[in-house]
């Protein structure tokens, strides 16, 4: 049929070309095989109907469709740097990443609009505020604690969101250069104290070691003369009691002597003999001797003594 020169059957046989193409390719889009790890949200007419599964599934034309598609495995989002204010008014930059996973596809889809941008947000309010508690030298050795705070108030809100956070890392905290170079010389300064301090106890121990040793040199020395001392007297001591021993032995046997027959005029003899050798001493030159009257009287002091001739 032609109207006004049109062909209508080519225009019906195109309308009914496009329509088919159209049920062919809604077919084609119905049939979705779900990856591992991902969960595809289906809503039908326009509600939530089922989540789809990893594996094969078969959707209805024109009714069923794919709204959102998740990946459950654990991904990383960066923190973008953001400048927060230390309890001391110290302005310093921080950024972090954040490593989260879906738990529930349904709450992720419906619970929020974008549940990424959303920690990012929630993990940078959170870090301004931990921080705004902590002095600047606080802020780089309580980074455990930082980190701790915002997963605890992320997986509080998580569970609303259909997400779990596993855990939250500080990257960089910087402050400003002024307050970096002060840090630097503080470092320096800590570092010399520490050496000067080093240096003074290697020193004091040196010297508690010399002033050790001399004393322990000092008592052995003192100890060496103090066994001389000791030794040397043992030594007097074992020479007076050997000559004492020796003097009593020969005054008993002089005693012996004496008391036998002839001893007295033994003995007169010998001290006779020692009389005239001290006598012929006095003769020398030059000598000047106050004598007792009676000094070669030699009877006169035999008999003073108790020894008698024993011819008489």
């Amino acid at each position: 049929m032609t109207i006004n020169g049109i062909d209508t059957d080519f225009i019906v046989m195109v309308i009914w070309g496009v329509i088919f193409a159209i049920f062919v390719l809604k077919l084609f889009q119905s049939i979705r095989l779900v990856p591992t790890k991902s969960a595809y949200i289906v809503e039908r007419l326009g509600k939530y109907h089922s989540t789809l599964d990893a594996g094969f599934h078969a959707l209805i034309p024109f009714i069923d469709k794919v709204a959102y598609i998740h990946d459950l495995k654990e991904e990383t989002i960066d923190v973008p740097p953001q400048e927060c204010f230390s309890s001391d008014e110290v302005n310093v930059e921080v950024d972090g990443v954040i490593y989260i996973s879906v738990t529930d596809p349904v709450k992720a889809s419906y619970g929020i609009t974008d549940y990424r941008y959303a920690a990012i947000q929630l993990a940078q309010t959170t870090t301004r505020s931990v921080i705004g508690t902590l002095d600047l030298d606080r802020t780089f050795e309580e980074r455990d604690l930082i980190s701790a705070k915002v997963v605890e108030v992320l997986d509080e809100a998580g569970s609303m969101w259909g997400m779990r956070v596993h855990r939250y890392e500080i990257k960089n905290i910087t402050p400003p250069e002024t307050v970096k170079n002060a840090m630097e010389m503080q470092v320096n300064a800590e570092r010399e104290r520490r050496a000067l301090l080093a240096k003074s106890e290697g020193d004091k121990q040196s010297k508690i070691n010399r002033s050790e040793g001399v004393m322990a040199e000092t008592i052995n020395r003192s100890e060496g003369e103090m066994q001389r001392r000791i030794n040397e007297a043992e030594g007097k001591a074992q020479e007076i009691l050997t000559l004492a021993k020796a003097t009593s032995e020969s005054i008993e046997r002089l005693a012996v002597v004496i008391s036998s027959e002839g001893g007295q005029s033994a003995l007169r003899m010998q001290l006779g003999e020692q009389y005239m050798k001290q006598l012929d001493g006095l003769s020398k030159k030059d000598s000047r001797i106050v004598l007792p009257g009676n000094l070669v009287n030699f009877e006169y002091w035999m008999d003073s003594i108790g020894l008698k001739d024993d011819k008489k």
